[in-house]
This record gives structure tokens, sequence and C-alpha cells, in this order.
């Protein structure tokens, strides 16, 4: 199979560029509280890695995780210890810090010491020494979560050395959005925008303006959106950076990949 080959975005507060259409590996890794439409089967550990190696080989480079993803991360890295040091070199990986999920229930912990306990526990289970970017997971409290300063301070030491290339904040809300802008130093936001969320539309024209890069997390609404209106709809804004999509469909992942391609090739 022809690997895909995808357009890249990047940002002045990004340390390098990454596919305008990503994975996330929500579904190799747990399959409790959630909030999809339909229910699905966990894959076992050896479908999970073939998936993932599948996918790297697809033209898919760009790969989200979190702790708070089950048994996401260790598959993970799994996947990407047995790939070859030319397609690893070219992989896009980020996790998050802020919540964990066990017992079938979400925690969350936002202080220096649980961030930086969350990404040693995320470097061992990628089995990498360096992430490319990690996001502060927020609970809602987004605000909060930024006048207290620890979790991004903690991330911006693993910054400072080499360990976290680029910090993000996965706002909630507006307002949260917004306070993540005004401190210097957070490098990138996720948010949830489509058709039938814009409302974060103005906020990713001043992350634009300031450098910031943007992804774009539940962009087909939890499974509830078209994909031939909704990622066409994301990437015709030149501010999206990546859109991050999920999935256990190889052929469903390549053919929203090749129509975020086709997407951005139409708007050039």
């Amino acid at each position: 199979m022809t690997a895909l080959v995808l357009p890249e975005r990047g940002a002045a507060r990004l340390p390098r560029k990454v596919q305008v259409i990503g994975w996330g590996a929500f579904k190799i890794g747990r399959n409790e509280g959630i909030k999809y439409p339909v229910g699905y089967d966990l894959p076992s550990e050896t479908e999970a890695v073939a998936l993932v190696k599948q996918i790297v080989r697809m033209g898919i480079r760009s790969m989200d995780t979190a702790p708070a993803y089950g048994l996401s991360e260790y598959r993970v890295g799994l996947a990407l210890e047995g790939l070859t040091a030319h397609e690893r070199s070219a992989v896009f990986l980020s996790t998050k810090v802020g919540e964990r999920f066990e017992g079938g229930q979400s925690t969350y912990d936002f202080s220096r010491s649980a961030v930086e306990s969350s990404v040693t526990h995320s470097l061992r289970s990628l089995r990498t020494a360096r992430l490319d970017l990690v996001w502060v997971h927020s609970d809602g409290s987004d605000t909060q979560i930024l006048a207290n300063g620890g979790a991004i301070g903690a991330l911006a030491e693993f910054r400072e050395r080499g360990i976290v290339g680029a910090v993000g904040f996965s706002a909630k809300h507006v307002d949260g959005a917004r306070a993540a802008l005004a401190d210097p130093r957070v490098d990138a936001l996720m948010l949830e925008y489509h058709p039938s969320k814009p409302d974060m539309e103005p906020v990713i024209a001043d992350a634009t303006k300031s450098g910031r890069a943007v992804f774009i997390k539940k962009p087909l609404a939890s499974g509830t959106l078209d994909p031939a209106h909704a990622i066409p709809w994301i990437l015709r804004n030149p501010g999206v950076t990546s859109v991050v999509v999920g999935g256990l469909s190889p052929e469903r992942l390549r053919a929203n990949a090749a129509l975020a391609a086709e997407s951005v090739a139409s708007t050039r």
C-alpha cells in the first residue's frame, strides 16, 4: 500500500512542523467511561501494536495519547519501539498530564509533583527520551489550573531540559483558552472546534497571531459528525495546525487523512 503524503503546518512556538491530521490513540487503551455513541471492544495487545505500526507506515506520523487512556501509552510505546530508526524519527508524539483513569473513574491532579511524576511515567511507558508536546488535560477548571501555575511551570522546566519540545494546554472553555494564551509559557492550544461548535474561532485567530499552534480535539463531535463535512470545514481555517482523529479502522483513518490532504490542497 502506498503511503499517504500529508501536508504539514507549523507555528512559531512549535519546534517542528506537524501533519494536518493525526491519530488519537484513545481506543487502543480504553473502552470504559466513553462518550462515543456506540461502544467497542478493546483490541488485544498484539492487535493494538500492529495497528499503530500500520498507521505509521500508512503515512500518518502524528500521534496523541495520555495516561488517562488506559493501556494506550504502553501499547503505543511497544509499537514505536518496533519501528525502524527512520520511521520512529518521523513520528510527532504527544501525551498529556493532569488526569488518570483507574477503576473506571478519572482523577485529576495538576500539582507540580504530580505532573513531574506523570511525565516520568509517560517517558517510560512510551519508551522514549523525549516528547514532542505535552498537554495539560483540563478537567474544566481551566482558569484555576492556569492561575495555580504548577502544571505549566513543571512542563516548562521539562522543556528547558530538552525532554519536552512544547508545552500545551487542552482547554474546555473560551475563557480558559484565552487565559492559556495570556501565559507566555504555553506554546500550543488543544480546542474542540467543528461545525457544531464554532465558538473557538476568535481564539484560534488570536493564537495564530501570537505564534501558538492549535490542535483540534473531537473534530467529529465524538463520532456524530460526517467527516466529509467536518474535516474540510475545520482545515479551511489556516490557524488550525492539526486535527486529531481517533478510531480503530485503518481504512476509515486513511480515508479521513486523504480527505484532510485534499482539503488543504484545495485552499492553496
